[in-house]
């Protein structure tokens, strides 16, 4: 008999919609692989959602994001139920989703990271702590979500009330001109190197998830040196917080003055996006695992940490 997978999708943050889109996706792959599959919108009431199902999983398909979903809440809560699920497990989770937690772990790897600070609430309308040009990002939220950039010739380098949308606890981080580029890693090997390519502004929420808003180039066409560097540099990262399964670290590379210039890790993503336009199913794609196939590794990679 097939395996029995729920999928876990939806939720309640700022990450809903797209969360929705990677469930569905994953959903409907994972039916055609051969799976029984049931979807949850997820709310706060899962654990009796889950304990309650006619036939309990045999897999959980996690393909939430954000807060609640990637941050180590649901797999503990996975973990208590003894119910196998995908991606990384609490404590991985926990410290990718913190932003300042997991670059000191990079930092002590000799991963190079922008230099950055964090800023309290209480910090609105004072002066930046981090010289222009920076950028200012929730310590704890995903897919771009409240990110704002101050350039170097922009007037006012105050820190407003509206970049604590999204929580007390905000990074500032010294804005690194260059290219972006993102590693997937599955299974313990970092799969290739994209480049992003964003018309107008930049990687954001918006240009993420909108058809058109950006374009991206596998492999990258970097220097050889380089390419491998960030390879190393995202299968690192990997593990040192402990993450399984698959993850998608994201990267700066500034090449202003000419190849080869210099890589930054940004971060870590434990949930990274499954829908049509995301990085991760491209680049497994690219090595030879479509769709339905990388969907399917992953339910049968399912575990618990405990």
């Amino acid at each position: 008999m097939s395996k029995h997978v729920a999928v876990l999708m939806g939720g309640w943050n700022s990450e809903r919609e797209v969360s929705l889109v990677s469930g569905r996706e994953c959903a409907d792959a994972l039916e055609s692989e051969g799976y029984r599959v049931t979807r949850i919108d997820v709310d706060r009431d899962i654990a009796q959602v889950l304990g309650g199902l006619p036939e309990q999983p045999d897999v959980v398909f996690n393909a939430l994001h954000g807060r609640y979903g990637e941050d180590g809440c649901i797999q503990g809560l996975l973990e208590i139920m003894g119910l196998p699920y995908t991606h990384s497990g609490p404590m991985a989770s926990a410290l990718a989703m913190n932003k300042a937690a997991a670059k000191r772990l990079f930092f002590g790897v000799g991963i190079r990271c922008p230099q950055g600070k964090i800023a309290h609430g209480d910090q609105a309308g004072q002066p930046s702590p981090v010289e222009r040009p920076f950028v200012v990002k929730p310590n704890s939220e995903g897919s771009s979500v409240g990110v704002r950039i101050v350039g170097q010739n922009d007037n006012d380098d105050r820190l407003i009330e509206d970049d604590f949308k999204y929580g007390d606890d905000v990074l500032v981080e010294s804005y690194i001109a260059g290219r972006e580029l993102s590693i997937a890693v599955m299974g313990g090997k970092p799969l290739a190197v994209t480049e992003i390519h964003t018309p107008a502004g930049f990687y954001d929420y918006s240009n993420k998830y909108t058809e058109g808003g950006s374009h991206h180039v596998i492999p990258a066409p970097i220097d050889a040196g380089i390419y491998q560097e960030a390879l190393e540099m995202a299968l690192r990262a990997h593990e040192v917080l402990d993450c399984r399964g698959v993850t998608r670290a994201d990267f700066r590379y500034d090449d202003t003055e000419g190849e080869p210039g210099l890589l930054y890790m940004l971060e870590i993503n434990t949930q990274p996006g499954m829908t049509p336009m995301s990085l991760v199913p491209e680049q497994a794609a690219h090595v030879g695992y479509p769709f339905g196939k990388l969907v399917a590794w992953m339910v049968e990679e399912a575990r618990c940490d405990a």
